[in-house]
């Protein structure tokens, strides 16, 4: 016990309440993963994560709650990464072939998954702006490699379309073929 008769000191009930909600996001994931996100809700995301509906809405209080921080989860990786991709002085082209390949490949399910999140954002205006994250990331990759408007609106919409033709003809791609498709889109 602290002086103030606290229980526990505020930043060790702060790491407990980050530590589960971050159990929580990453069970909702597993339930989009598994079920689709119509399959989300609070009882299953509550159940998924082995804790109470109730313990699950005093974190998130509604589901867009929910659903915005499971797709923020999953934007801020990709921002970790191509933020990487942008600092590193190697090909920043064939980085993002790499992470489109390693993305639409091995994790094909989790893949999927946070596709069908950023699709939910389509009927969710709330989850839009996450959703935009990907291509608001990658247009300043290009921005790094070109200052033409239109090369870079050409490489965001290569790369949208490069994920979801892996994920349909279940992948893994060659980093090298998307890396020419990724150039070839920059160039025009």
């Amino acid at each position: 016990m602290t002086d103030r008769g606290d229980p526990e000191p505020a930043d060790g009930r702060f790491a407990r309440g980050a530590r589960r909600r971050a159990e929580i996001i990453e069970a909702t994931l597993a339930v989009v993963t598994r079920d689709g996100a119509s399959g989300v809700t609070h009882r299953t995301v509550a159940k998924q994560a082995g804790i109470t509906t109730s313990l699950s809405t005093y974190y998130f209080t509604t589901l867009d709650d929910l659903l915005v921080a499971a797709l923020t989860s999953v934007a801020d990786a990709y921002t970790a990464r191509i933020r990487q991709i942008i600092d590193s002085p190697g090909d920043k082209l064939a980085g993002l072939a790499e992470l489109i390949a390693e993305t639409a490949g091995a994790g094909r399910e989790r893949a999927l998954a946070e596709r069908e999140l950023a699709t939910l954002a389509a009927r969710r205006p709330v989850l839009r702006p996450v959703a935009r994250r990907w291509r608001e990331n990658v247009a300043e990759l290009c921005a790094a490699l070109t200052d033409d408007p239109v090369a870079i609106a050409g490489v965001v919409a290569a790369s949208d379309g490069l994920c979801t033709a892996i994920l349909l003809d279940n992948g893994p791609a060659d980093p090298e073929h998307l890396r020419a498709v990724l150039q070839r889109a920059l160039r025009n």
